[in-house]
């Protein structure tokens, strides 16, 4: 084989690279491979930009507790401008199931040290003025999440990274990981070969294909997911703002008002369009502006810019796949992270690093178990 490193990681995108940085500050030389011609092209680049704790599940909480405390000292730690945002996430509630739902949760969600409560009517309104009352019970706030530039956060990584001396091959494939006797060999691309004992599986959507080369399967689907931003308005609201009621072909939808006052929305099909056709639809604006309108009127005469469609790498019971592989030593999955990729991947990153050098930690204990590529993936999480 033409080069030998101690770690590739397979895919530059949202846990690709947070992985690819903290090997690399473990001292690990590290290799990227990605067919993109630059970091954070493949589906982080269609994030919304969303950045949250406040999830239903330990192993979650913990992991995304981290990213956020990463993002929130990044520009005064490196001084990349990353768009950090501390904005919080707001669900507000309008059924009374969802508000026992949600306040059920609170307990758990504090014990793992989050700030959230479950605010009244009032309170709501004052956080996002013009939300619709009708109907209103109140909600679940959480001021310590917030939100990111995808793009910006993924070149950060990168310079980070480089700094660190991990490689970097772009516009690269990985045809397929090399095996011998059960173990990890490395990695064959169209361009060559490139040998390491240890390879990440941080290829999203198309980890299955990717891992199927070496006989093993891994329960990651894509699905479909459009997203829009519209022109830029005075600021308002700084909120990511949740409404997890369905509607005829959503499950939800969230939107948030970014730095620049731009306003950035999805929706979350149903049922889920499987599939890697990452083409605009003619359906998604009218379903989720009518939605939009109805929860905060005031913004019916926004403009929208632009839409974009990505996919999702999604797990039957929507929690990612992190852990090490039992058939083959040395390929360690990082994948599987049901479109909270942005979110989770800082936290994963050095997660994965701790594994490669055996230095756990009991936190990941908790991480890896609820993350495990060898559960029985019945339980689904509360608030994906």
């Amino acid at each position: 084989m033409s080069d030998l490193y101690d770690a590739i990681v397979v895919g530059a995108g949202s846990v690709g690279m947070p992985a690819a940085m903290a090997l690399g500050a473990a001292g690990l030389r590290t290799l990227v491979i990605d067919r993109h011609p630059s970091p954070g092209q493949g589906e982080n680049k269609h994030a919304i930009g969303g950045v949250r704790a406040t999830h239903s599940a330990p192993g979650k909480i913990l992991a995304c507790r981290r990213s956020l405390e990463i993002f929130s000292t990044w520009k005064e730690d490196y001084g990349d401008e990353i768009e950090w945002l501390q904005g919080g996430y707001l669900y507000p509630v309008y059924r009374q199931a969802d508000a026992e739902l949600l306040v059920g949760l609170l307990p758990l969600q504090k014990s793992f040290g989050l700030r959230i409560d479950f605010l009244d009517p009032p309170a709501i309104a004052a956080i996002v003025p013009g939300i619709s009352r009708r109907g209103l019970l109140g909600g679940t706030f959480a001021p310590e999440d917030g939100s990111i530039s995808p793009l910006l956060v993924a070149n950060a990584y990168y310079r980070r990274a480089v700094r660190l001396g991990v490689a970097f091959r772009f516009k690269e494939n990985v045809g397929r990981l090399q095996v011998e006797g059960g173990r990890i060999r490395g990695v064959a691309t169209d361009r060559g070969r490139y040998a390491a004992p240890l390879v990440v599986d941080a290829a999203g959507p198309f980890s299955d294909p990717l891992c199927g080369t070496a006989g093993i399967r891994i329960p990651v689907v894509p699905d479909c997911h459009e997203a829009a931003i519209t022109e830029p308005a005075r600021p308002f609201f700084q909120c990511m703002v949740v409404d997890i009621r369905p509607a005829p072909g959503s499950k939800n939808f969230y939107f948030y008002q970014n730095l620049h006052g731009q306003v950035v929305f999805c929706i979350t099909p149903d049922p889920p369009i499987v599939g890697t056709d990452k083409r605009e639809t003619s359906v998604f604006l009218p379903q989720v502006c009518t939605r939009l309108v109805q929860l905060l009127p005031r913004l019916k005469n926004l403009r929208v810019r632009r839409t974009w469609r990505g996919l999702y790498p999604m797990t039957p019971d929507g929690s990612p796949i992190v852990g090490r592989n039992r058939e083959v030593e040395g390929l360690l999955h990082a994948t599987g992270m049901c479109g909270q990729g942005l979110m989770l991947g800082t936290g994963v990153g050095e997660l994965v690093a701790r594994l490669a050098t055996q230095t756990t930690t009991p936190d990941d204990e908790i991480i890896l178990k609820e993350f495990s590529p060898y559960r029985e993936f019945r339980a689904v999480e509360k608030l994906k």
